[in-house]
This record gives C-alpha cells, structure tokens and sequence, in this order.
C-alpha cells in the first residue's frame, strides 16, 4: 500500500514509504493500521474487539480522538499484561474467530528472529504516552509495551512485557523497543527454568 501525503508520519522514514503487513508490524507503522481500520468501518472493527475479548474492546475514542483511527494510540481501547498474556495464548492456540491463512500470515510476520539460546521468537513492541490534564502527552511517563510468544522445542511461552518510564528518557529510544530489548537479554534466564 502507498504512502500518501497526510498520513501519520511522525515514525519517521520508515513511515514515509509503501507498506505491507511485514512493514506494518516491524515498523508499527500507524497510518497502515488507520487504513485497515477505516477499511473494516467502525462496526466491524468494535465486532473483532468484542469477539476477540481484546481489553476493554473500547474503539469509541476520546473527545480528542476518532475511535476507528486512534482507539488503540493512548485513547478508549486498553488491555492490560494479563489481558494481552490472555489473547496472544488465543492466537497461539488458534482459537480466534478468523481463518487458518490469517493466523498463519501472524506466525509469518511476527517472527522476530532466532532468539537466545535456541528460542524462536515472536512479537510485537508498542510505545505510548498518558495523556495531561490539557490532553497533552505526558512524554515523562511514556509506556513501552513488548509482547508475544517464544518456543523452544514442543513448549512456547506467552508473554508481555509493559515499563512506564520515570522522567524523559532523552535519546534512549522508544520505550517500546527498550522493553522488548531487556526482556531479550535476560530471556534465557527468565524462561528456561520454565522448562524444567
């Protein structure tokens, strides 16, 4: 899909330039997601929110924000860790109310890469901020968000991985890829004695 001039674009380059679904997942590019919710319409979307028990499944939006384009950017839809834990084992598990290829295009383009000490993983980052009192983002308290699933062997494990930070966190990144990238490093540690 094409960029088009006024689409979000504050991701930077990567933003800038056509998308398809790997690009969209590896980049969270916005604009790529804005388009397919405006393509599914505000029914629709609410309708896989609700049948995928996503959070509060809230796409309304807020008083600064349309819902079908921003719900899931600091607005009404929320989910928590366990909230995420529970809907990623339904993907994992396959238990969504969507089609074999779809669910097999998600295995495809969340393969993150070959992760520590034989882990194949999957996942997703996200970052965001909470809103001020004039609807302002609260940039010193920014979220950061990695979830997904990793499998070694016949076992996968589920996981979801939220820092908020305390203070601005001045060149040091988004908070979503800080949050996959300690949880990377100490993967190994965290989950192999899972497996015993």
């Amino acid at each position: 899909m094409p960029y088009r001039d006024g689409y979000a674009d504050w991701g930077g380059a990567a933003w800038r330039q056509p998308a398809d679904p790997a690009g969209w997942i590896k980049y969270s590019v916005v604009w790529y997601s804005q388009q397919v919710t405006q393509s599914l319409g505000k029914e629709r979307f609410a309708s896989y929110t609700r049948k995928f028990q996503f959070g509060n499944a809230d796409v309304s939006g807020d008083a600064a924000h349309d819902g079908l384009t921003h719900a899931w950017i600091d607005s009404s839809l929320q989910i928590s860790p366990l909230e995420q834990v529970s809907f990623l084992e339904k993907v994992v598990n396959r238990q969504l109310p969507v089609s074999r290829h779809a669910f097999d295009m998600t295995d495809q383009i969340t393969a993150i890469t070959r992760g520590p000490q034989g882990w194949s993983v999957h996942g997703k980052t996200g970052s965001g901020f909470p809103r001020n009192a004039d609807g302002s983002d609260d940039t010193a308290h920014g979220w950061g968000w990695f979830v997904g699933w990793a499998s070694k062997g016949p076992r996968t494990l589920v996981f979801a991985r939220l820092i908020q930070d305390d203070g601005v966190q001045s060149g040091a990144g988004p908070a979503g890829v800080r949050a996959r990238d300690a949880l990377m490093s100490g993967w190994p540690a965290l989950a192999d004695p899972l497996l015993q």
